[in-house]
């Protein structure tokens, strides 16, 4: 009996991208060729229908071949947690995971799939975007925002890396096993260590539709990453408050030896309102910023799902044979 060969799962979170469908399954036939050809390696793709309002994952079934399964979730969950779905149904050797929207190429990911064949002791590579387009004020928030999360961490949360990333077996079934409700995988992937390498790229340009990711978007992700990741905003509003009280106290100082010494009159009303929009500022700032992290923590202990699988939709040949973990 021929020994069954060792399986790659590529896992590719969509939300209505039926347009790009076409175009993303004749990348996933290409890679496939190239995968097995150069690394003797089976392929059974995971898509996750992450609540499209399009008819993507029809398309998707259509122009799919080979071994292949459509997640398809009960609503929007968002990309953090779609990724997670596919990662659950990974059985093979290694996951590739990489979005539907063809920004993500099949050079890079041969490349990083290579990487990881061809050195055993590194259990992940994951893909850095090297942000050329990216304005100076973005890249300098990006800065910024790594430079804090990763302050006072046993772990660093690599700048610009996403999802995109190869993975060996083991390393997919420890991140399954964090069930987060409220997730960032950014830090989930840093948080759950082994050896990992960075390979740069530069995305390609979308084909079709446009970025699901608004400043908004942006700015509520990032506070997600603080409230689950972070304790320094809590520390920064801490810091603010004990300056303002230093500095109330220098002020008040300052009053009492012009009035006992100099006999200056006290300005009362526009220092008074000062104080109290000062001080009331950084008292509902702070009340916030705690009323996020009680959030968080009370979105987790209600123990829901972190999702619901409306069906799954599968090939014909289903997963190849010698899906099983190594």
């Amino acid at each position: 009996m021929a020994e069954s060969r060792p399986v790659l799962d590529i896992v590719a979170p969509f939300l209505n991208e039926a347009q790009s469908a076409s175009a993303f399954a004749a990348l996933l036939d290409e890679l496939e060729a190239e995968v097995s050809q150069r690394f003797g390696m089976d392929v059974h793709k995971i898509l996750v229908d992450d609540g499209s309002r399009d008819d993507g994952a029809q398309r998707f079934s259509q122009a799919l071949s080979g071994s292949w399964e459509i997640v398809r979730l009960s609503r929007n969950f968002g990309k953090e947690v779609a990724v997670l779905a596919g990662l659950d149904q990974s059985r093979g050797a290694m996951a590739l995971v990489m979005d539907a929207d063809l920004q993500h190429s099949m050079d890079t990911s041969l490349k990083m799939i290579a990487e990881l064949v061809e050195n055993p002791d590194i259990d992940v590579v994951y893909a850095q975007n090297d942000r050329r387009e990216a304005s100076w004020r973005r890249s300098q928030l990006a800065k910024l925002f790594y430079g804090l999360i990763n302050s006072s961490q046993r772990f660093d949360i690599p700048e610009n890396a996403g999802d995109f990333r190869v993975m060996r077996g083991a390393v997919v079934r420890a991140l399954t096993s964090l069930r987060d409700k409220r997730r960032f995988n950014k830090g989930l992937f840093a948080w759950a260590g082994f050896r990992q390498k960075a390979m740069t790229y530069s995305p390609e340009n979308r084909v079709t539709g446009k970025s699901k990711w608004s400043r908004l978007n942006l700015i509520a992700f990032s506070l997600e990453g603080f409230t689950s990741f972070s304790v320094i905003p809590l520390r920064i509003i801490s810091l603010s408050g004990m300056l303002a009280a230093l500095a109330g106290i220098i002020y008040g100082a300052k009053v009492f030896f012009e009035v006992m010494f100099y006999g200056i009159a006290v300005p009362g009303y526009p220092s008074l309102m000062v104080a109290v929009v000062l001080l009331g500022g950084l008292n509902l700032t702070l009340l916030g910023l705690i009323g996020e992290y009680v959030w968080v923590t009370l979105s987790e202990s209600k123990d829901r799902p972190v999702y619901i699988v409306r069906d799954v939709v599968r090939g014909v040949s289903d997963r190849p044979p010698g899906a099983s973990g190594a």
